[in-house]
């Protein structure tokens, strides 16, 4: 169910000073910015990291962010239905939190509580599918070259044998074993 992370949401009660440190601390500017809020994008894949004004956190659901109960960073997971995903974790034993809206083109999300009192952000997120995307083309480039790269095995009357099984590394040992004794 869950794909990989999309967003890392902490919460600021000087939005202005929250994005000049974070600033200084990531070493790059903020790329997307709209009153009450500012996101980054950080690290190799381009995690996004928004700081949110805590004055408007009372807006977005019972995560208030001050006093008892859920508070500080909600993650979002990138998930292919977030409608789908909320009524999984619910039939689960989670309590919505943060119902499902749309952040933007390409950005809807929402937020549960754990039956343990955590909060998970579930979030179709453009970005995630885009860098996605990426890797996908660039693994697909890699495979049609490995298909290219096979070789035949000497021992194994001419059959051939995928990159994979002449490393021999991983959980598939056992499975290449079986291959090769056909």
């Amino acid at each position: 169910m869950l794909r990989g992370l999309t967003t890392v949401r902490f919460h600021a009660s000087d939005l202005s000073a929250a994005k000049r440190w974070y600033t200084e601390l990531l070493g790059v500017e903020p790329y997307f910015e709209r009153p009450g809020y500012v996101e980054f994008r950080i690290g190799d894949y381009r995690h996004e990291l928004g700081l949110v004004d805590s004055a408007f956190v009372q807006n977005l659901g019972k995560h208030g962010g001050a006093g008892a109960g859920p508070s500080g960073a909600v993650v979002y997971w990138h998930v292919d239905d977030v409608h789908a995903a909320v009524e999984r974790a619910s039939g689960l034993g989670a309590e919505i939190n943060e119902t499902v809206r749309e952040f933007g083109e390409g950005f809807v999300g929402a937020s549960v509580l754990d039956p343990f009192g955590n909060v998970l952000g579930l979030m179709q997120n453009q970005h995630y599918l885009e860098v996605l995307a990426t890797r996908t083309t660039a693994r697909s480039g890699t495979r049609a070259m490995g298909r290219r790269a096979q070789r035949r095995d000497p021992g194994q009357q001419g059959r051939v044998r995928r990159p994979e099984q002449v490393t021999g590394r991983g959980r598939g040992v056992a499975r290449v074993k079986r291959w090769c004794r056909r």
